[in-house]
């Protein structure tokens, strides 16, 4: 079950998808859908329905400046033809959750840690 559908990632990115992107879209969101569950099946439609937004149009789109979305950091030149960038929380074309998002789906951040040494003999 996906959460959201082809027009809500045309609305995010600002354009309609090209023929080739329609097929990888909808199995992007078929992905995205299935991370999410992974990682709340219980959270909101409504949070669910936008995270899997957010993922698949980092993945699939650009902003109308040319950034990727999601980058982090970012360089560019004229004459030499030259641009980097860096992306937060995973690759360009990846479908990653940030932490926001993990917040959104009902994750809190959590330390612990688990010690070898340390063993339980009850």
């Amino acid at each position: 079950m996906n959460y959201a559908d082809k027009t809500d990632i045309e609305d995010r990115i600002g354009r309609k998808l090209a023929e080739a992107e329609d097929k990888m879209c909808l199995s992007l969101l078929e992905e995205a859908a299935a991370i999410v569950d992974g990682i709340n099946p219980n959270a909101s439609t409504d949070s669910k329905k936008l995270v899997s937004i957010r993922m698949v149009s980092r993945a699939i789109g650009y902003s109308p400046d040319g950034v990727p979305m999601g980058a982090t950091q970012g360089t560019m030149a004229a004459l030499g033809y030259s641009q980097s960038w860096t992306i937060g929380g995973g690759s360009a074309g990846e479908l990653y959750i940030s932490k926001l998002e993990k917040r959104m789906l009902g994750q809190k951040g959590r330390i612990g840690f688990a010690s070898p040494l340390e063993v339980n003999n009850d």
